[in-house]
């Protein structure tokens, strides 16, 4: 895949954030580091689009942060979804199930 059609869609890089926190909490490499392992390396985020994300999103109330000491024993910032956040998840996943119907039926139309 190449690096432009590697780029997030504008709007879906909160939404995998937030899969992504579903689960378990974790630091911004980590976020970085799972979305790359999940999609092959297909999909990969810099940090000057990811970091700000992860700020906006904990101001919005959707992620809460704590500062702890990572595997290699380093302090690292880790983010966890509020209820807030998991509310928003199951909207953004609605939203995004419906968008991508949209586009099946444009894309399969004669």
């Amino acid at each position: 895949m190449t690096k432009t059609k590697s780029e997030l869609l504008h709007g879906t890089l909160e939404l995998l954030v937030l899969r992504i926190l579903e689960s378990e909490a974790m630091n911004g490499y980590g976020i970085g580091r799972r979305i790359e392992d999940l999609t092959g390396d297909a999909l990969s985020v810099d940090e000057g689009s990811l970091y700000p994300a992860l700020y906006r999103m904990e101001e919005r109330g959707w992620l809460a942060s704590s500062w702890r000491v990572t595997e290699n024993k380093r302090r690292a910032k880790f983010y966890r979804l509020t209820s807030a956040g998991r509310r928003r998840l199951g909207s953004e996943r609605s939203n995004w199930s419906e968008f991508a119907a949209a586009v099946k039926k444009i894309l399969e139309s004669a």
